[in-house]
């Protein structure tokens, strides 16, 4: 049996001599501790290249612009500039972001373009915007998906 060496969790094994029957080796056993974990099922969010987020960068670039760097002499003068600008920054999100449902059907890479061609064809329901809709969706896909690899090769170094 292979443990952690140093963790007092998983550095807890009992010997059982006792149980080997027929066999020469002991059992071994080790209680793992099992943490209930908690899934998140919504979130906060901002669509990417909306008006949401333009409005939401504007303003967190004039927080930036508002932070008082006259006084910063000493810790706590710059620790307060620090949490006010966290505050405003949690204020800014909360004000410009819309709350999701996180489902098993959620899709990371979908953006607006998909939504308006999808939209465009439950409109009009003709061929053209189905296909215009599904070329959008399989570019988006690539186009993601491939940003996704290029991330994994680049922090891992290796693929």
């Amino acid at each position: 049996m292979f443990l952690r060496f140093g963790s007092e969790e998983i550095n807890n094994h009992s010997i059982y001599p006792d149980w080997c029957l027929t066999s020469d080796h002991s059992l071994l056993t080790i209680t793992l501790p099992i943490v209930e974990e908690h899934i998140q099922t919504k979130k906060h969010m901002v669509v990417k290249d909306s008006k949401e987020e333009k409005t939401f960068i504007n303003k967190v670039i004039n927080a930036i612009k508002d932070i008082d760097t006259s006084n910063l002499s000493d810790i706590i003068s710059l620790k307060n500039a620090v949490y006010t600008f966290a505050c405003s920054l949690d204020i800014i999100w909360e004000n410009n972001s819309k709350i999701v449902n996180i489902t098993k059907h959620s899709k990371s890479w979908w953006d607006t373009n998909c939504s308006r061609d999808l939209e465009k064809y439950r409109l009009t329901k003709h061929i053209e915007d189905w296909k215009q809709f599904k070329n959008i969706v399989k570019s988006t896909k690539f186009f993601f998906f491939d940003l996704k690899i290029q991330e994994i090769t680049n922090k891992k170094w290796s693929p």
